[in-house]
């Protein structure tokens, strides 16, 4: 009986861990830059119905923030930060972004496309 135990919890204690892990691998991460109050790239692509990592690192020296009321996103960046944004899963579409403080330069948007 009490290796039964054992084992069940060395089984359980593996899929937390190992499981886990395999979910956060496959999140895809997608690299945004703002400089000089523009974001690079302005236009990314992903998959329709995934969940997807912005990773945005703001290299001006003031802060910005990333809004889009499409996503239902806002986060102010620091200057000199970096931020990470989850969105989706997003049905086709297209979906702008700006930058609420420099919003005449700091464009983007997210295109979903099916795979």
């Amino acid at each position: 009986m009490k290796n039964r135990l054992r084992k069940i919890k060395i089984v359980a204690l593996s899929l937390v861990l190992f499981g886990s892990h395999a979910a956060f691998a496959a999140t895809p991460v997608i690299k945004i830059k703002i400089q000089d109050h523009l974001f690079f790239p302005e236009i990314i692509e992903i998959p329709a119905y995934t969940k997807v990592k912005l990773l945005i690192n703001n290299l001006d020296p003031t802060a910005e923030e990333f809004e889009s009321y499409e996503l239902n996103r806002e986060k102010i960046i620091s200057g000199n930060r970096k931020a990470i944004i989850f969105i989706g899963p997003l049905p086709p579409g297209e979906y702008p972004f700006f930058g609420e403080f420099y919003p005449k330069t700091a464009q983007g948007k997210v295109v979903v496309v099916e795979q």
